[in-house]
């Protein structure tokens, strides 16, 4: 009983959101409670009329009553929250929230992270990928993810959840959508990039790292995705890597992609917190991991993709 319980604790820090399942009712998380799909305005068709499933299949609940985020999404999106004119930099970012796979969180690690990114003059497109499907009651839909989650504790990287899903085929179809409207929305194409949290950031790296992706990102920002090493293409995009190295979902294996990198002589940057755990989108208060969006944005400055053309 004991396992389960850190298990389902597990997978409420991957998907930064409580799950209405039993295990929670002695002195957990507090459930979370069914919403009525938010409006999302400004979401855009990932593939406009060719774009498959219905919004009708999806699952929204809020968490602590603050936090959105949805299950069972079928029909793919991208929704753009762009900086003032005055200080945008001509540098886009695709959003990737998190969830396992089984669900995202929408607010925690998209809508959140793109506005925090607008306001550093970055143009922001957060994607609603598609993803596996769960049972429809809530507590079955916990007792379900926390099942699957724990089949693959220990290969992620390699499990069926990543294998199963479509959202790798979805970031690459959404950072190809951002170049190709790049000029409507006053973006370099050559400094597109993406960033991911979790099952988000598992998903970034496959659009990064895959040899079949015919336009990668120009960078990568890899937010508390496994650490598991994987051989890295001569024409890698730099990647930002940051992870608590207190995190419950994915121990610490030390740093085994970044050593990859280094390997394959591409950029890297490691941020190993000591307090954070998994989940912590912007920042856990009273930890360093709420400098995480800064020091992603110095990040991308030091690389040189905040530099408009246009400067002298």
């Amino acid at each position: 009983m004991k396992a389960r319980k850190a298990v389902l604790l597990a997978l409420n820090l991957a998907l930064t959101v409580a799950v209405t399942a039993p295990a929670f009712a002695q002195g957990g998380p507090p459930p979370s409670e069914p919403v009525a799909a938010p409006a999302e305005p400004g979401a855009i068709a990932l593939y406009g009329d060719k774009t498959p499933g219905s919004a009708a299949s999806e699952q929204w609940i809020k968490f602590m009553g603050r936090d959105l985020a949805v299950r069972n999404v079928t029909r793919p999106t991208i929704t753009p929250v762009l900086p003032d004119p005055a200080k945008a930099t001509g540098a886009a970012v695709v959003v990737a929230p998190g969830g396992a796979f089984m669900m995202l969180a929408m607010d925690h690690e998209g809508w959140n992270v793109a506005r925090a990114l607008a306001d550093r003059g970055i143009a922001a497109f957060v994607l609603k990928y598609r993803l596996n499907p769960t049972p429809k009651d809530d507590g079955e839909a916990g007792k379900f993810m926390g099942a699957a989650l724990q089949s693959e504790l220990g290969h992620p990287m390699t499990g069926e959840l990543l294998g199963k899903s479509s959202a790798p085929a979805d970031g690459k179809a959404a950072v190809a959508w951002v170049r190709a409207h790049a000029t409507q929305y006053g973006i370099d194409p050559a400094r597109v990039g993406m960033i991911g949290f979790s099952a988000g950031a598992m998903t970034t790296r496959r659009v990064g790292l895959d040899a079949d992706t015919p336009s990668r990102p120009a960078f990568l920002g890899y937010i508390y995705g496994p650490q598991d090493a994987e051989p890295v293409p001569a024409d890698a995009p730099p990647m930002f890597d940051a992870i608590a190295l207190d995190d419950s979902l994915f121990p610490s294996k030390g740093f085994p992609i970044a050593q990859a990198y280094l390997a394959a002589k591409r950029p890297v940057e490691i941020h190993g917190y000591q307090r954070g755990d998994h989940g912590f989108g912007l920042g856990v208060p009273g930890t360093t991991t709420t400098l995480l969006i800064d020091q992603f944005t110095a990040w991308l400055s030091m690389q040189g993709f905040l530099t408009r053309k246009d400067s002298k």
